[in-house]
């Protein structure tokens, strides 16, 4: 038994030791903590529990019989963070590049349907060079079972990628799929053909980090939701995003312990410049309504005329939509749209309160966003708005205008409450672009069309640019101080926390992908 105890505690050390000492100081001189400490960082102490720690390839084929490591390139299992559970998977770079091999994705696979199984989240800690091209089809068939499972976890379970090195070819699709995708600055990349393949098909010079960077996948693309420094501060806003979500599909979201106040905010009073064409920032409101630092913002620097994240409103999670009027006005275009309907549909997917915050002057003219498809991808916010059941307030702040009045959460596709600043005008247009269409022809006959166009602009803002017209017909709920509209959204989320929303009996429906 002695002797056998002995040969398991070697095994053990070989398998936690990688590719050897050799490779993991290659990989702390790339400033990168290696799979296991990332795990045991990610986790509560001395929570991890592994899974398949002594799993080898089973390749024969180019010499492979001869490099045989225990684990096969990815720590697998399960833990807890801040005291909740949570399955997990480290792609070890030091063995064979943390390549994809059949074994490496049956572990994958593994903690997966564990995960499913037992509602728990799925954290994905990607650093490999892509399939083992030594066993062909078996390693690409690997990742396309992986693919299907995440498909299948899909607004089951919370699933967050973070990416921490290489990412490339068809390992990107795992990624992409997920809930978050978090990439570290300066040591991970992302991209389906790599900077050697462009070069030979489009002749453009480019490199890995301008291609497929941090920076460029968070302002160009939108692929990563948020970026990290480093390794360890990635781990920290992880177990920050997972703080604002429940285990599962079936679960309420988390409601930390609160004392309630009068929780009257003066500043709020202040924000909203009292001409309607000077910007302001929309994140002001946001921190004067939530929680004291509670705000996590995602996708910050990608469609920066809307605002999307997660804040707390007297200790309960809830997810926030916001118009910027710092970015385009606060126009919707065809990115911002995007971003928007996602960070939506995960909230409802996973029973997360909404708040739409308007001030939007309408949809971003011109013949780009016509050509990129702004009415197909306008309609993507439109119905995931009109398809989520989770209790949906909507604040007009200022402008709400047009067909932009209506997708932003209006009383039209289902908000539970709407309520309004004074500061709000609710119309087609503004006043102006309205007067001159209205007034065509008072304004032609004037002996002074400049003095006249002033007087009917003014006449039309009296009229329409307000919010009591909308809510004498009972789209907007109530006109409300800015200084009370943190009270009065606690007491509405309160009082909306059990809903209960019933849908016509469907498959699914068919979004405007």
């Amino acid at each position: 038994m002695k002797e056998k105890l002995e040969d398991l505690n070697k095994k053990i050390e070989l398998a936690k030791l990688g590719g050897g000492q050799e490779r993991i100081d290659k990989q702390h001189a790339k400033g990168k903590l290696t799979a296991r400490e990332r795990v045991h960082y990610l986790l509560d102490e001395a929570s991890f529990e592994e899974i398949g720690m002594l799993v080898t390839h089973r390749t024969k084929d180019f010499g492979m019989d001869k490099q045989v490591f225990y684990g096969d390139g990815v720590v697998t299992g399960y833990g807890t963070v801040d005291g909740r559970l949570i399955y997990v998977f480290a792609q070890d770079f030091t063995v064979f590049g943390g390549s994809l091999s059949e074994t490496h994705a049956e572990k994958i696979c593994k903690v997966m349907d564990l995960a499913m199984q037992n509602g728990a989240p799925l954290i994905g800690l990607n650093d490999s060079g892509g399939a083992r091209i030594q066993e062909g089809v078996r390693s690409l068939g690997g990742y396309a079972d992986i693919f299907y499972k995440n498909v299948m976890a899909s607004g089951v379970i919370p699933q967050i990628s973070a990416i921490m090195g290489p990412c490339a070819g068809g390992a990107v699709y795992s990624p992409a799929i997920t809930d978050f995708t978090i990439m570290v600055e300066g040591t991970s990349y992302m991209f389906v053909t790599g900077p050697n393949v462009v070069k030979t098909v489009t002749n453009e010079d480019v490199s890995s980090e301008e291609l497929g960077g941090a920076s460029a996948h968070s302002t160009k693309s939108g692929v990563t939701h948020l970026t990290a420094a480093n390794d360890t501060a990635c781990m920290d806003k992880i177990k920050r995003l997972l703080s604002y979500m429940p285990q599962n599909c079936e679960e309420r979201v988390p409601h930390l312990d609160y004392t309630l106040g009068d929780e009257i905010r003066e500043e709020l009073n202040n924000i909203v410049p009292e001409s309607s064409n000077q910007p302001y920032d929309i994140r002001d409101i946001v921190d004067g309504i939530a929680d004291k630092e509670s705000f996590l913002e995602i996708h910050k620097d990608y469609a920066e005329n809307i605002v999307v994240g997660f804040c707390r409103l007297a200790g309960r999670s809830i997810g926030v939509v916001a118009n910027q009027p710092l970015s385009l006005a606060g126009c919707l275009d065809v990115n911002s749209s995007k971003k928007a309907a996602r960070f939506v549909r995960f909230c409802d997917c996973f029973n997360i309160p909404l708040l739409v915050l308007v001030d939007v002057p309408g949809f971003l003219p011109g013949t780009d966003q016509e050509w990129n498809g702004i009415i197909v991808n306008g309609a993507k916010l439109l119905y995931a708005l009109s398809e989520a059941t989770v209790p949906r307030i909507s604040l007009i702040t200022r402008k709400a205008y047009g067909g932009a009045y209506d997708v932003m959460n209006s009383k039209h596709i289902g908000a539970d409450m709407n309520f309004a600043f004074p500061s709000a005008e609710i119309a087609v247009m503004g006043a102006k672009g309205a007067s001159e269409i209205i007034f065509r022809r008072d304004i032609k006959e004037a002996d002074d069309p400049v003095a006249k166009l002033k007087e009917k602009e003014e006449e039309y803002a009296r009229l329409f640019a307000n919010p009591y017209s909308a809510t004498e017909r009972g789209f907007v709920d109530e006109v409300i101080e800015p200084k009370y509209a943190r009270r009065k959204l606690i007491k509405a989320f309160a009082m909306l926390e059990n809903k209960v929303a019933s849908i016509p009996k469907k498959k699914h429906g068919n979004i405007p992908l």
